[in-house]
């Protein structure tokens, strides 16, 4: 990819001590006035992007002002989630906005899915060297 950016996977550790190398991307999260850097999990297989709870809290959504509801699948499938838009900065990259199933899930990551993170980049998977680089679709 030109000009795109290139990340290595990282190892995470879960509450239960099982350590997984997994492909998480650094990002700038801002809503408002308020900003905050997270890592995402890259999930090919997810249909939308999720922020968890603390997360929308963090960057000042208020849960009861956010009124379209999202329904999820899978393991969170029991949990209530509600659409909010953040605008998501990526390295170097022009700010995007991104759409979120913002969930009452707390212990979880951020996850960057189909709606509409890949539809805004192009990302390559190097499985054998196990990373991955990124670009904004359109470069």
């Amino acid at each position: 990819m030109l000009d795109g950016q290139r990340y290595s996977f990282t190892e995470r550790t879960d509450s239960l001590g099982r350590s997984a190398i997994m492909p998480y991307l650094p990002l700038i999260l801002t809503l408002g006035n308020r900003s905050l850097e997270a890592m995402a999990l890259l999930d090919t297989g997810a249909s939308v992007n999720v922020l968890p709870y603390e997360i929308g809290l963090q960057l000042g959504a208020v849960w009861e002002n956010q009124t379209v509801s999202i329904p999820l699948s899978g393991n969170l499938a029991l949990s209530d989630s509600r659409g909010l838009v953040v605008s998501s900065t990526i390295a170097q990259f022009p700010p995007v906005l991104l759409a979120f199933a913002w969930t009452e899930m707390r212990d979880m990551p951020v996850i960057l899915g189909h709606m509409n993170f890949f539809a805004e980049f192009n990302v390559c998977f190097y499985r054998h060297e196990l990373a991955f680089e990124i670009c904004p679709k359109g470069e």
